[in-house]
């Protein structure tokens, strides 16, 4: 017994220690609405908006509808449907998004809501878009409906669920009226909630489940013996929706369950292009890591867990990113457009077969204060190769080998905090965003019949880039049981499917 416990305590390490005090994520379980019925929400909350340009505020108004449970039971899960966000903006927006040109806009919603439980507290985000692209008003107010899949929520204990909603995220993608990106191509208002009102979208009581799911586990079945039990297993456990329409555009991504150190995710992001500014989005990859050991240090009233890692880009079986379309204004007049391959160098193999980490972690535990904050540290040593060029709509022969002369180092950083049960932020087994900057060396290869290297590398090379790229929630394949949902198919691909974030 004690050797099965050991080996569990490993898997468990090896798993991220963060698994014990973030919020657990999990896949959306066909049927699990309590049976008891269905309430509807419909709440209308003040919103006071920034917009980026000026920092000019307005005042909106977003009508949030869905529905919810009438009532669930412990560790089962309560499945939030129909969600929809009704925004409308007043006409002092509309006239700044007339002013840049734009004749249409889409949006994308992130609603912030906090689920509550007792003390307990997690915070889960509501992602919602529109349909088709709503036409700018000259004048008068502009009505945005958006509306999408969102999270579960699995209370582990008895006692009412409370969903209020927070902070709301508005991200708008702009068009002229002949279909090209205006100018900007994008706005992101960031909104809160104004003072002073209910911001309680509903309740749902929640019964004891099962006795078998009341009882405390023993150690060996849960935890080992030499690992206490957190207090963060009561708190109430936000998962992710079933696999999104976009899923169909993800490459394969299946993973290894013989492999205990192993996990899959789904990662995609914007790259930007200094010189040219421009941005290119690179499509759905799937990310391979390989878990290193945790290592428990104690500092004062810290306590660390470091973890070393590896990860290995995969796209079709070759360790990169999917071929990239990039549209830029070369010399700020000349349309550009290219096809950009990222290929990673994966990391080499030690003598005794782990694997050199490209991925540090570090988990701050504060125990006076009971809060935690993570940092992960992700390197890709990466090659840039581009084709199919065409400049003002004439294809420009370079070759088949125009790519930078060297390979060059991508470091994207993620931070995590969390606080009175709330997480925020990035961790390897939550997902969420990481950032960080490129610069390019100098190109070499380019041009079939004459020399153009210095062309791109003009063009390209010596300014630093910023890069934001999301990874979603990895599958754990050796943890996956078939039919229990979880972030994993039964396939054993992940089930989160991130969007790429400016």
């Amino acid at each position: 017994m004690r050797g099965t416990r050991t080996t569990e305590a490993r898997r468990r390490t090896a798993r991220g220690a963060a698994v014990a005090t973030a919020v657990l994520l999990g896949g959306m379980v066909p049927g699990a609405r309590a049976a008891a019925g269905v309430q509807d929400v419909d709440t209308a909350l003040a919103y006071t908006c920034r917009l980026p340009e000026g920092g000019q505020e307005v005042k909106t108004t977003a009508r949030i509808t869905a529905k919810l449970p009438e009532a669930g039971r412990a560790g089962q899960t309560v499945q939030p449907e129909e969600q929809a966000v009704d925004l409308t903006l007043p006409e002092d927006a509309s006239a700044v998004l007339a002013g840049s040109g734009a004749a249409t806009v889409s949006a994308q919603t992130r609603l912030s809501v906090d689920v509550a439980q007792g003390d307990q507290r997690a915070r889960t985000e509501w992602i919602g878009r529109t349909g088709d692209a709503v036409r700018v008003p000259e004048t008068g107010d502009l009505t945005l409906s958006t509306s999408g899949n969102v999270p579960y929520v699995k209370p582990e204990v008895p006692g009412d669920l409370e969903f209020e909603a927070g902070a709301l995220s508005v991200e708008l993608t702009l068009k002229a009226a002949d279909g090209a990106p205006a100018e900007p191509s994008a706005l992101t208002l960031s909104c809160s909630p104004d003072t002073g009102q209910d911001a309680r979208l509903a309740v749902v009581p929640v019964s004891a489940g099962s006795g078998e799911a009341e009882a405390d586990p023993t150690p060996g079945e849960s935890w080992p013996e030499d690992q206490p039990a957190e207090e963060d297993d009561e708190l109430p456990k936000v998962g992710k929706p079933a696999r999104q329409p976009a899923a169909a555009d993800a490459p394969p991504c299946v993973g290894d369950a013989a492999d205990d150190l192993s996990m899959n995710a789904f990662v995609t992001g914007y790259a930007n292009v200094a010189k040219l500014k421009g941005a290119t989005k690179f499509p759905l990859a799937c990310a391979r890591i390989t878990q290193g050991e945790s290592r428990i240090v104690p500092d004062g009233e810290f306590l660390h867990v470091y973890q070393d890692s590896a990860v290995d880009l995969d796209y079709k079986g070759k360790t990169q990113l999917p071929p990239a379309s990039g549209t830029f204004l070369t010399f700020g007049f000349m349309p550009t457009t290219a096809t950009l391959e990222m290929t990673q160098i994966p990391p080499a193999t030690n003598p005794d077969g782990t694997r050199v980490p490209n991925i540090k972690s570090d988990l701050a535990i504060n125990i006076a204060e009971g809060s935690t904050k993570a940092v992960t540290t992700v390197t890709l040593q990466l090659m840039l190769r581009l084709h199919d060029v065409e400049v003002n709509g004439v294809p420009l022969d370079v070759g088949d080998n125009c790519r930078t002369s060297k390979p060059f180092s991508l470091k994207l950083e993620g931070r995590m905090t969390l606080k009175d049960g709330v997480q925020e932020g990035y961790t390897l087994v939550t997902g969420g965003e990481l950032t960080g900057s490129v610069t390019l060396p100098p190109f070499s290869g380019c041009g079939a019949d004459e020399d153009l290297d210095n062309l791109f590398t003009a063009s390209l090379s010596g300014v630093p880039g910023y890069v934001k790229q999301v990874q979603g929630a990895p599958c754990a394949p050796s943890q996956h049981t078939p039919g229990d949902g979880g972030v994993c198919t039964d396939a054993l691909e992940p089930v989160d499917v991130p969007e790429a974030r400016r």
